[in-house]
Protein backbone atom coordinates (compact mmCIF):
# COMPACT_ATOMS: atom_id res chain seq x y z
CA UNK A 1 0.00 0.00 0.00
CA UNK A 2 1.21 3.29 -0.76
CA UNK A 3 0.81 6.65 1.15
CA UNK A 4 0.57 10.02 0.81
CA UNK A 5 0.99 13.16 3.19
CA UNK A 6 -1.67 16.45 3.45
CA UNK A 7 -0.68 19.80 2.02
CA UNK A 8 -2.66 21.93 4.79
CA UNK A 9 -2.73 20.84 8.89
CA UNK A 10 -5.45 19.06 9.96
CA UNK A 11 -8.73 20.86 10.70
CA UNK A 12 -8.91 22.10 14.58
CA UNK A 13 -11.03 19.82 16.50
CA UNK A 14 -13.97 21.16 18.31
CA UNK A 15 -14.09 20.02 22.13
CA UNK A 16 -17.48 18.60 21.01
CA UNK A 17 -15.53 15.72 19.00
CA UNK A 18 -15.28 13.44 21.20
CA UNK A 19 -18.62 13.14 23.03
CA UNK A 20 -20.27 13.23 19.62
CA UNK A 21 -18.01 10.46 17.59
CA UNK A 22 -18.52 8.62 21.01
CA UNK A 23 -22.43 9.33 21.38
CA UNK A 24 -22.52 7.92 17.72
CA UNK A 25 -20.52 4.46 18.48
CA UNK A 26 -23.00 4.04 21.47
CA UNK A 27 -26.00 4.65 18.81
CA UNK A 28 -24.71 2.31 15.77
CA UNK A 29 -24.04 -0.24 18.30
CA UNK A 30 -27.53 -0.32 19.69
CA UNK A 31 -28.28 -2.42 16.17
CA UNK A 32 -26.31 -5.54 17.43
CA UNK A 33 -29.59 -6.14 20.52
CA UNK A 34 -31.96 -3.63 19.21
CA UNK A 35 -33.58 -7.24 19.03
CA UNK A 36 -33.02 -9.25 21.57
CA UNK A 37 -35.55 -8.48 23.86
CA UNK A 38 -38.20 -9.63 21.02
CA UNK A 39 -36.41 -12.23 19.72
CA UNK A 40 -38.69 -15.29 20.97
CA UNK A 41 -41.53 -13.27 18.91
CA UNK A 42 -39.77 -12.73 15.72
CA UNK A 43 -41.71 -15.49 13.88
CA UNK A 44 -45.57 -14.82 15.38
CA UNK A 45 -44.63 -10.93 14.60
CA UNK A 46 -43.25 -11.74 11.14
CA UNK A 47 -45.59 -14.65 10.12
CA UNK A 48 -42.12 -16.49 9.39
CA UNK A 49 -40.74 -19.79 10.40
CA UNK A 50 -38.11 -19.92 13.61
CA UNK A 51 -35.40 -20.72 11.84
CA UNK A 52 -36.13 -18.20 8.98
CA UNK A 53 -36.74 -15.18 11.72
CA UNK A 54 -33.25 -15.86 13.37
CA UNK A 55 -32.21 -14.28 9.50
CA UNK A 56 -33.09 -10.82 10.98
CA UNK A 57 -30.66 -11.49 13.54
CA UNK A 58 -27.96 -12.61 11.29
CA UNK A 59 -28.33 -10.30 8.29
CA UNK A 60 -27.18 -7.64 10.40
CA UNK A 61 -23.87 -9.51 11.50
CA UNK A 62 -22.95 -10.40 8.56
CA UNK A 63 -23.51 -6.89 6.42
CA UNK A 64 -21.21 -5.22 9.28
CA UNK A 65 -18.87 -7.67 9.29
CA UNK A 66 -18.54 -7.03 5.23
CA UNK A 67 -18.72 -3.34 5.75
CA UNK A 68 -16.73 -2.49 8.88
CA UNK A 69 -13.00 -3.30 6.67
CA UNK A 70 -14.20 -2.18 3.79
CA UNK A 71 -15.79 1.28 4.74
CA UNK A 72 -12.60 1.62 6.61
CA UNK A 73 -10.33 1.13 3.61
CA UNK A 74 -12.64 4.12 1.80
CA UNK A 75 -12.53 6.09 4.78
CA UNK A 76 -8.69 6.36 4.45
CA UNK A 77 -8.83 7.11 0.87
CA UNK A 78 -11.50 8.92 0.24
CA UNK A 79 -12.42 10.77 3.91
CA UNK A 80 -13.03 9.73 7.11
CA UNK A 81 -15.91 11.56 7.88
CA UNK A 82 -17.58 11.20 4.71
CA UNK A 83 -17.78 7.14 5.15
CA UNK A 84 -18.52 8.00 8.61
CA UNK A 85 -21.82 9.85 7.67
CA UNK A 86 -22.33 7.58 4.48
CA UNK A 87 -22.50 4.07 6.61
CA UNK A 88 -25.05 6.32 8.87
CA UNK A 89 -27.22 7.06 6.48
CA UNK A 90 -27.67 3.60 5.36
CA UNK A 91 -28.72 2.85 8.56
CA UNK A 92 -31.07 5.19 8.88
CA UNK A 93 -32.48 4.36 5.79
CA UNK A 94 -32.51 0.26 6.67
CA UNK A 95 -34.30 1.71 10.32
CA UNK A 96 -37.02 3.25 8.62
CA UNK A 97 -37.04 -0.09 5.56
CA UNK A 98 -37.81 -1.94 8.90
CA UNK A 99 -39.97 0.10 10.39
CA UNK A 100 -42.81 0.05 7.75
CA UNK A 101 -42.90 -3.54 7.16
CA UNK A 102 -43.62 -6.67 9.01
CA UNK A 103 -42.80 -8.63 5.47
CA UNK A 104 -39.73 -11.32 6.74
CA UNK A 105 -37.60 -9.91 3.19
CA UNK A 106 -38.23 -6.66 3.30
CA UNK A 107 -37.40 -6.54 7.23
CA UNK A 108 -34.18 -8.78 6.70
CA UNK A 109 -33.08 -6.33 4.17
CA UNK A 110 -33.80 -3.26 5.74
CA UNK A 111 -31.65 -4.91 8.91
CA UNK A 112 -28.62 -5.75 6.53
CA UNK A 113 -28.67 -1.89 5.74
CA UNK A 114 -28.56 -0.95 9.80
CA UNK A 115 -25.68 -3.20 9.64
CA UNK A 116 -23.23 -1.39 7.81
CA UNK A 117 -23.32 1.23 10.71
CA UNK A 118 -21.24 -0.87 12.72
CA UNK A 119 -18.10 1.35 10.24
CA UNK A 120 -18.62 4.11 11.95
CA UNK A 121 -16.36 3.12 15.38
CA UNK A 122 -13.37 2.08 13.23
CA UNK A 123 -13.75 5.34 11.43
CA UNK A 124 -14.44 7.23 14.26
CA UNK A 125 -11.06 5.82 15.92
CA UNK A 126 -8.95 7.03 12.80
CA UNK A 127 -10.41 10.55 12.80
CA UNK A 128 -9.51 10.64 16.49
CA UNK A 129 -6.09 9.83 15.55
CA UNK A 130 -6.11 12.46 13.01
CA UNK A 131 -7.63 15.26 15.08
CA UNK A 132 -6.73 15.04 18.73
CA UNK A 133 -3.45 16.51 20.54
CA UNK A 134 -1.79 13.74 22.27
CA UNK A 135 -2.65 14.70 25.50
CA UNK A 136 -6.62 13.81 24.20
CA UNK A 137 -5.77 10.72 22.51
CA UNK A 138 -5.78 7.86 24.60
CA UNK A 139 -8.62 8.44 26.46
CA UNK A 140 -10.92 9.23 23.24
CA UNK A 141 -10.17 6.58 22.06
CA UNK A 142 -10.36 4.44 24.96
CA UNK A 143 -14.50 5.61 24.93
CA UNK A 144 -14.71 5.51 21.29
CA UNK A 145 -14.09 1.46 21.48
CA UNK A 146 -15.76 1.17 24.80
CA UNK A 147 -18.91 2.77 23.40
CA UNK A 148 -18.95 -0.96 21.11
CA UNK A 149 -20.09 -2.38 24.30
CA UNK A 150 -21.88 0.47 25.67
CA UNK A 151 -24.44 0.12 23.12
CA UNK A 152 -24.66 -2.99 23.34
CA UNK A 153 -25.62 -2.94 27.10
CA UNK A 154 -28.04 0.10 27.01
CA UNK A 155 -30.10 -1.27 24.17
CA UNK A 156 -31.33 -3.83 26.33
CA UNK A 157 -33.36 -2.23 28.89
CA UNK A 158 -34.35 0.65 26.88
CA UNK A 159 -35.66 -1.77 23.73
CA UNK A 160 -37.15 -3.64 26.15
CA UNK A 161 -38.90 -0.99 27.89
CA UNK A 162 -40.08 0.20 24.31
CA UNK A 163 -41.14 -3.24 23.85
CA UNK A 164 -43.15 -3.90 26.19
CA UNK A 165 -45.18 -0.53 26.09
CA UNK A 166 -45.61 0.39 22.62
CA UNK A 167 -45.29 -1.74 19.28
CA UNK A 168 -42.10 -3.17 18.38
CA UNK A 169 -41.64 -1.19 15.03
CA UNK A 170 -40.78 2.18 17.39
CA UNK A 171 -37.99 0.84 17.77
CA UNK A 172 -36.53 1.32 14.32
CA UNK A 173 -38.60 4.57 14.39
CA UNK A 174 -36.17 5.09 17.33
CA UNK A 175 -32.98 4.62 15.67
CA UNK A 176 -33.54 6.35 12.83
CA UNK A 177 -34.52 9.12 15.06
CA UNK A 178 -31.15 9.07 16.50
CA UNK A 179 -29.22 8.08 13.39
CA UNK A 180 -30.78 11.64 11.58
CA UNK A 181 -29.35 13.60 15.23
CA UNK A 182 -25.61 11.83 14.51
CA UNK A 183 -25.55 12.83 11.04
CA UNK A 184 -26.44 16.11 12.20
CA UNK A 185 -24.40 16.28 14.90
CA UNK A 186 -21.16 15.05 12.71
CA UNK A 187 -21.96 17.84 10.01
CA UNK A 188 -22.08 20.42 12.66
CA UNK A 189 -19.05 19.28 14.96
CA UNK A 190 -16.68 16.66 13.00
CA UNK A 191 -14.46 18.43 10.52
CA UNK A 192 -13.10 15.84 7.32
CA UNK A 193 -9.75 14.36 8.36
CA UNK A 194 -6.51 15.50 5.61
CA UNK A 195 -5.39 12.23 6.06
CA UNK A 196 -5.20 9.93 2.70
CA UNK A 197 -3.72 6.76 1.74
CA UNK A 198 -3.10 6.91 -2.27
CA UNK A 199 -3.72 4.24 -5.09
CA UNK A 200 -7.65 3.16 -6.06
CA UNK A 201 -10.19 0.99 -3.90
CA UNK A 202 -9.63 -2.64 -4.74
CA UNK A 203 -12.90 -3.90 -6.00
CA UNK A 204 -12.02 -7.37 -6.02
CA UNK A 205 -10.45 -7.49 -3.00
CA UNK A 206 -13.73 -6.10 -1.46
CA UNK A 207 -15.62 -9.11 -3.40
CA UNK A 208 -13.15 -11.66 -2.00
CA UNK A 209 -13.31 -10.61 1.45
CA UNK A 210 -17.03 -9.99 1.42
CA UNK A 211 -17.33 -13.56 -0.09
CA UNK A 212 -14.96 -15.28 2.20
CA UNK A 213 -16.12 -13.74 5.20
CA UNK A 214 -20.42 -14.31 4.50
CA UNK A 215 -19.40 -18.44 3.76
CA UNK A 216 -17.44 -18.17 7.14
CA UNK A 217 -19.70 -16.12 9.46
CA UNK A 218 -22.90 -17.85 7.56
CA UNK A 219 -21.88 -21.69 9.29
CA UNK A 220 -20.82 -19.99 12.69
CA UNK A 221 -23.89 -18.19 13.04
CA UNK A 222 -26.55 -20.80 11.85
CA UNK A 223 -24.40 -24.23 12.81
CA UNK A 224 -26.85 -25.08 15.83
CA UNK A 225 -30.26 -24.98 13.13
CA UNK A 226 -28.31 -26.95 10.00
CA UNK A 227 -26.25 -29.40 12.65
CA UNK A 228 -22.47 -28.80 13.07
CA UNK A 229 -21.83 -31.46 11.03
CA UNK A 230 -23.73 -31.48 8.26
CA UNK A 231 -22.92 -30.91 4.99
CA UNK A 232 -24.07 -27.17 4.66
CA UNK A 233 -22.17 -26.25 7.83
CA UNK A 234 -18.99 -28.28 6.57
CA UNK A 235 -19.39 -27.22 2.58
CA UNK A 236 -19.46 -23.32 3.52
CA UNK A 237 -16.34 -23.78 6.18
CA UNK A 238 -14.51 -25.32 3.27
CA UNK A 239 -15.64 -22.83 0.64
CA UNK A 240 -14.43 -20.17 2.61
CA UNK A 241 -11.20 -21.34 3.60
CA UNK A 242 -11.11 -21.60 -0.49
CA UNK A 243 -11.85 -18.51 -0.94
CA UNK A 244 -10.30 -16.49 2.00
CA UNK A 245 -6.77 -18.56 0.63
CA UNK A 246 -7.11 -17.47 -2.50
CA UNK A 247 -8.00 -13.46 -1.71
CA UNK A 248 -5.10 -13.48 0.42
CA UNK A 249 -2.64 -14.56 -2.47
CA UNK A 250 -4.21 -11.86 -4.40
CA UNK A 251 -3.90 -9.11 -2.00
CA UNK A 252 -0.11 -9.95 -1.35
CA UNK A 253 0.37 -9.31 -5.13
CA UNK A 254 -1.44 -6.11 -5.44
CA UNK A 255 0.33 -2.31 -4.71
CA UNK A 256 -2.83 -1.06 -2.91
CA UNK A 257 -4.81 -3.91 -1.75
CA UNK A 258 -8.05 -3.53 0.19
CA UNK A 259 -6.20 -5.00 3.01
CA UNK A 260 -2.19 -4.94 3.45
CA UNK A 261 -1.99 -7.84 4.84
CA UNK A 262 2.44 -7.31 5.84
CA UNK A 263 0.89 -4.98 8.07
CA UNK A 264 -2.04 -7.14 9.56
CA UNK A 265 1.16 -10.11 10.46
CA UNK A 266 3.51 -7.52 11.79
CA UNK A 267 3.46 -8.87 15.43
CA UNK A 268 1.95 -6.44 17.21
CA UNK A 269 -1.40 -6.23 14.92
CA UNK A 270 -1.28 -9.84 14.01
CA UNK A 271 -1.36 -10.56 18.37
CA UNK A 272 -3.81 -7.89 19.17
CA UNK A 273 -5.80 -9.10 16.35
CA UNK A 274 -5.82 -12.50 17.93
CA UNK A 275 -6.95 -11.60 21.39
CA UNK A 276 -9.65 -9.04 19.77
CA UNK A 277 -11.69 -12.60 19.28
CA UNK A 278 -11.51 -13.75 22.53
CA UNK A 279 -12.39 -9.97 23.87
CA UNK A 280 -15.35 -10.76 21.46
CA UNK A 281 -16.48 -14.14 23.42
CA UNK A 282 -16.17 -12.62 26.58
CA UNK A 283 -18.57 -9.80 26.19
CA UNK A 284 -20.94 -11.50 24.95
CA UNK A 285 -21.41 -14.38 26.90
CA UNK A 286 -22.32 -12.14 30.21
CA UNK A 287 -24.67 -10.28 27.36
CA UNK A 288 -25.95 -13.43 26.33
CA UNK A 289 -26.52 -15.59 30.13
CA UNK A 290 -27.49 -13.26 32.84
CA UNK A 291 -30.88 -12.28 31.02
CA UNK A 292 -31.51 -15.42 30.43
CA UNK A 293 -30.81 -16.43 34.10
CA UNK A 294 -32.70 -13.74 35.17
CA UNK A 295 -36.37 -14.10 33.43
CA UNK A 296 -36.43 -17.70 33.76
CA UNK A 297 -39.54 -18.33 36.38
CA UNK A 298 -38.85 -19.21 39.89
CA UNK A 299 -40.62 -22.82 39.08
CA UNK A 300 -37.35 -24.04 37.56
CA UNK A 301 -35.93 -24.38 40.79
CA UNK A 302 -32.95 -21.94 39.69
CA UNK A 303 -34.66 -19.15 37.85
CA UNK A 304 -34.67 -15.90 39.13
CA UNK A 305 -38.24 -15.36 37.99
CA UNK A 306 -37.62 -11.41 36.99
CA UNK A 307 -39.20 -9.20 33.57
CA UNK A 308 -37.50 -8.61 30.95
CA UNK A 309 -36.83 -4.77 31.82
CA UNK A 310 -35.47 -5.20 35.19
CA UNK A 311 -33.47 -7.90 33.57
CA UNK A 312 -32.11 -5.47 31.06
CA UNK A 313 -31.31 -2.90 33.74
CA UNK A 314 -29.20 -5.42 35.83
CA UNK A 315 -27.23 -6.14 32.68
CA UNK A 316 -26.94 -2.48 31.40
CA UNK A 317 -23.86 -1.58 34.28
CA UNK A 318 -21.73 -3.44 32.11
CA UNK A 319 -21.94 -0.84 29.41
CA UNK A 320 -22.04 1.76 31.64
CA UNK A 321 -18.74 0.57 33.90
CA UNK A 322 -17.17 0.37 30.43
CA UNK A 323 -17.75 3.62 29.66
CA UNK A 324 -16.15 4.72 32.95
CA UNK A 325 -13.51 3.05 32.39
CA UNK A 326 -11.72 5.38 29.75
CA UNK A 327 -10.06 7.87 32.25
CA UNK A 328 -8.64 5.10 34.42
CA UNK A 329 -7.28 3.10 31.12
CA UNK A 330 -6.02 7.01 29.66
CA UNK A 331 -3.53 6.96 33.06
CA UNK A 332 -2.77 3.02 33.01
CA UNK A 333 -1.65 3.09 29.58
CA UNK A 334 0.42 6.02 29.71
CA UNK A 335 2.43 4.78 32.51
CA UNK A 336 2.57 1.38 32.11
CA UNK A 337 1.61 0.33 28.20
CA UNK A 338 -1.27 -0.63 26.27
CA UNK A 339 0.15 -4.39 26.55
CA UNK A 340 -0.17 -4.11 29.94
CA UNK A 341 -3.95 -2.58 30.60
CA UNK A 342 -5.06 -5.41 27.99
CA UNK A 343 -3.52 -7.87 30.29
CA UNK A 344 -4.85 -6.72 33.22
CA UNK A 345 -8.58 -5.67 32.06
CA UNK A 346 -8.06 -9.90 30.43
CA UNK A 347 -7.18 -11.13 34.67
CA UNK A 348 -10.38 -9.14 35.56
CA UNK A 349 -12.72 -10.84 33.13
CA UNK A 350 -11.33 -13.82 34.33
CA UNK A 351 -11.84 -13.06 37.72
CA UNK A 352 -15.45 -12.06 37.44
CA UNK A 353 -16.43 -15.20 35.44
CA UNK A 354 -14.98 -17.21 37.76
CA UNK A 355 -16.55 -15.60 40.87
CA UNK A 356 -19.97 -15.89 38.56
CA UNK A 357 -19.57 -20.04 39.01
CA UNK A 358 -21.10 -18.98 42.56
CA UNK A 359 -23.06 -16.13 41.77
CA UNK A 360 -26.57 -17.24 40.27
CA UNK A 361 -28.60 -18.05 43.18
CA UNK A 362 -30.23 -13.88 43.31
CA UNK A 363 -31.03 -10.86 41.16
CA UNK A 364 -28.36 -8.67 43.00
CA UNK A 365 -25.68 -11.03 42.34
CA UNK A 366 -26.14 -10.80 38.06
CA UNK A 367 -25.36 -6.94 39.49
CA UNK A 368 -22.03 -7.90 41.03
CA UNK A 369 -21.29 -9.91 38.17
CA UNK A 370 -21.45 -7.12 35.33
CA UNK A 371 -20.06 -4.43 38.06
CA UNK A 372 -16.89 -6.33 38.10
CA UNK A 373 -16.86 -7.27 34.24
CA UNK A 374 -17.59 -3.89 32.77
CA UNK A 375 -13.81 -2.79 33.67
CA UNK A 376 -12.04 -5.70 32.87
CA UNK A 377 -13.59 -5.49 29.34
CA UNK A 378 -13.86 -1.71 29.23
CA UNK A 379 -10.07 -2.08 29.92
CA UNK A 380 -9.19 -4.17 27.65
CA UNK A 381 -11.26 -2.84 24.26
CA UNK A 382 -9.68 0.35 25.11
CA UNK A 383 -6.54 -1.43 24.56
CA UNK A 384 -6.97 -2.83 21.22
CA UNK A 385 -7.37 0.49 19.42
CA UNK A 386 -3.98 2.16 21.08
CA UNK A 387 -2.16 -1.22 20.17
CA UNK A 388 -3.35 -1.40 16.25
CA UNK A 389 -3.38 2.64 16.44
CA UNK A 390 0.45 2.69 17.51
CA UNK A 391 1.68 -0.39 14.77
CA UNK A 392 0.08 1.40 11.47
CA UNK A 393 0.20 4.61 9.78
CA UNK A 394 -2.34 7.24 9.96
CA UNK A 395 -3.28 6.43 6.18
CA UNK A 396 -3.50 2.49 7.50
CA UNK A 397 -5.70 3.73 10.37
CA UNK A 398 -9.05 3.13 9.25
CA UNK A 399 -8.44 -0.25 7.62
CA UNK A 400 -6.69 -1.45 10.52
CA UNK A 401 -8.85 -0.49 13.04
CA UNK A 402 -12.18 -1.61 10.66
CA UNK A 403 -10.14 -5.53 10.51
CA UNK A 404 -9.95 -5.44 14.57
CA UNK A 405 -13.61 -4.86 15.28
CA UNK A 406 -14.62 -7.30 12.49
CA UNK A 407 -11.87 -9.82 14.70
CA UNK A 408 -14.34 -8.31 18.03
CA UNK A 409 -17.46 -9.08 15.79
CA UNK A 410 -16.18 -13.13 14.74
CA UNK A 411 -15.61 -13.19 18.71
CA UNK A 412 -19.19 -12.50 19.05
CA UNK A 413 -20.30 -14.74 16.60
CA UNK A 414 -18.54 -17.26 17.75
CA UNK A 415 -19.50 -16.98 21.60
CA UNK A 416 -23.25 -16.89 20.76
CA UNK A 417 -22.97 -20.07 18.25
CA UNK A 418 -20.98 -21.87 21.09
CA UNK A 419 -23.37 -21.02 24.10
CA UNK A 420 -26.10 -21.67 21.57
CA UNK A 421 -25.01 -25.09 21.01
CA UNK A 422 -24.37 -25.75 24.88
CA UNK A 423 -28.05 -24.60 25.98
CA UNK A 424 -29.08 -26.55 23.08
CA UNK A 425 -27.29 -29.69 24.15
CA UNK A 426 -27.95 -29.69 27.71
CA UNK A 427 -31.80 -28.15 28.15
CA UNK A 428 -34.41 -29.92 29.52
CA UNK A 429 -37.37 -30.22 27.57
CA UNK A 430 -40.65 -27.99 29.07
CA UNK A 431 -44.11 -28.96 26.92
CA UNK A 432 -41.73 -29.22 23.35
CA UNK A 433 -39.54 -26.26 24.27
CA UNK A 434 -35.85 -26.11 25.69
CA UNK A 435 -35.44 -24.36 28.91
CA UNK A 436 -31.50 -23.71 29.73
CA UNK A 437 -30.29 -25.37 32.72
CA UNK A 438 -28.10 -24.02 35.32
CA UNK A 439 -25.67 -26.62 34.28
CA UNK A 440 -25.55 -24.61 30.90
CA UNK A 441 -24.98 -21.04 31.95
CA UNK A 442 -21.93 -22.60 34.37
CA UNK A 443 -20.47 -24.39 31.65
CA UNK A 444 -20.90 -21.04 29.36
CA UNK A 445 -18.91 -19.50 32.40
CA UNK A 446 -16.57 -21.58 31.90
CA UNK A 447 -16.08 -21.71 28.31
CA UNK A 448 -15.56 -17.54 28.80
CA UNK A 449 -12.70 -18.18 31.61
CA UNK A 450 -11.19 -20.25 29.55
CA UNK A 451 -10.94 -18.24 26.45
CA UNK A 452 -10.04 -15.25 28.65
CA UNK A 453 -6.72 -17.56 29.73
CA UNK A 454 -6.26 -18.13 26.23
CA UNK A 455 -6.52 -14.38 25.33
CA UNK A 456 -4.27 -14.04 28.05
CA UNK A 457 -1.20 -16.53 26.83
CA UNK A 458 -2.05 -14.63 22.91
CA UNK A 459 -1.27 -11.64 24.98
CA UNK A 460 2.01 -12.56 26.47
CA UNK A 461 3.40 -12.59 22.85
CA UNK A 462 2.57 -8.53 21.98
CA UNK A 463 5.68 -6.56 22.16
CA UNK A 464 5.88 -3.74 24.37
CA UNK A 465 4.36 -0.77 22.44
CA UNK A 466 4.28 3.20 23.51
CA UNK A 467 0.95 4.64 23.96
CA UNK A 468 -0.29 6.44 21.00
CA UNK A 469 0.12 10.08 21.88
CA UNK A 470 4.10 9.00 21.72
CA UNK A 471 3.70 9.46 17.83
CA UNK A 472 3.07 13.05 17.94
CA UNK A 473 5.58 13.70 20.57
CA UNK A 474 8.29 13.99 17.54
CA UNK A 475 6.77 16.22 15.42
CA UNK A 476 8.82 19.48 14.97
CA UNK A 477 7.46 22.95 15.97
CA UNK A 478 7.44 24.33 12.62
CA UNK A 479 6.42 22.87 9.04
CA UNK A 480 8.90 21.26 7.28
CA UNK A 481 9.63 19.85 3.73
CA UNK A 482 10.06 15.51 4.27
CA UNK A 483 13.62 16.98 3.81
CA UNK A 484 13.73 18.65 6.61
CA UNK A 485 13.54 22.54 4.93
CA UNK A 486 10.58 24.83 5.74
CA UNK A 487 8.57 25.55 3.32
CA UNK A 488 5.13 24.48 1.91
CA UNK A 489 4.82 20.48 2.13
CA UNK A 490 3.54 19.27 5.40
CA UNK A 491 3.42 15.65 6.28
CA UNK A 492 0.01 14.55 7.65
CA UNK A 493 0.98 14.44 11.76
CA UNK A 494 0.82 11.09 12.54
CA UNK A 495 2.85 9.69 9.22
CA UNK A 496 5.93 11.26 10.87
CA UNK A 497 8.52 8.48 12.37
CA UNK A 498 6.11 6.13 13.67
CA UNK A 499 7.10 3.40 15.97
CA UNK A 500 5.32 0.64 15.26
CA UNK A 501 6.71 -1.71 17.92
CA UNK A 502 9.34 -1.97 20.54
CA UNK A 503 12.17 -4.64 21.53
CA UNK A 504 12.81 -5.47 24.88
CA UNK A 505 15.88 -3.87 24.24
CA UNK A 506 13.86 -0.98 24.07
CA UNK A 507 15.00 -0.45 20.60
CA UNK A 508 12.26 0.84 17.61
CA UNK A 509 11.63 -2.18 15.08
CA UNK A 510 10.90 -0.56 11.67
CA UNK A 511 8.24 -2.20 9.65
CA UNK A 512 7.61 0.51 6.91
CA UNK A 513 9.69 -0.72 3.74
Amino acid sequence: MTHTWTDQPPARASGALVPVLAFTGIVVSLMQTLLVPVIKDLPQLLGAEPNNATWVITSTLLSGAVATPIMGRLGDLHGKRSMLILSLAAMVIGALTSALTSDLLTMIAGRALQGFAMSAIPLGIGLMRDMLPSERLSSAMALMSSSMGVGGSLALPAAALVAQHTNWHALFYGAAGLGSLCIALTLLVVPESPTRAQGTFDILGAIGLSAGLVLFLLPITKGSDWGWTSGTTLGLFAAAAVVLVLWGVMELRLKAPLVDLRTMARTTVLFTNLASITVGISFLAASLILPQLLELPKATGYGLGQSMVVAGLLVAPLGLTMMLTAPLYARLSAKHSPKATLILGMVIIAIGYGAGLGLMSAPWQSLVITVILGPGIGLAYSSLPALITGAVRASETGAANGLNTLMRSIGSSASSAVIGMVIANTGNDVNGVAVPTMHAFRVSFLIATGTMAIGLFIALFLPRARPPHHIQQQLPSKRTRPGGHRGDGVRARHDLQVPPEYGRNGRAIDHRS
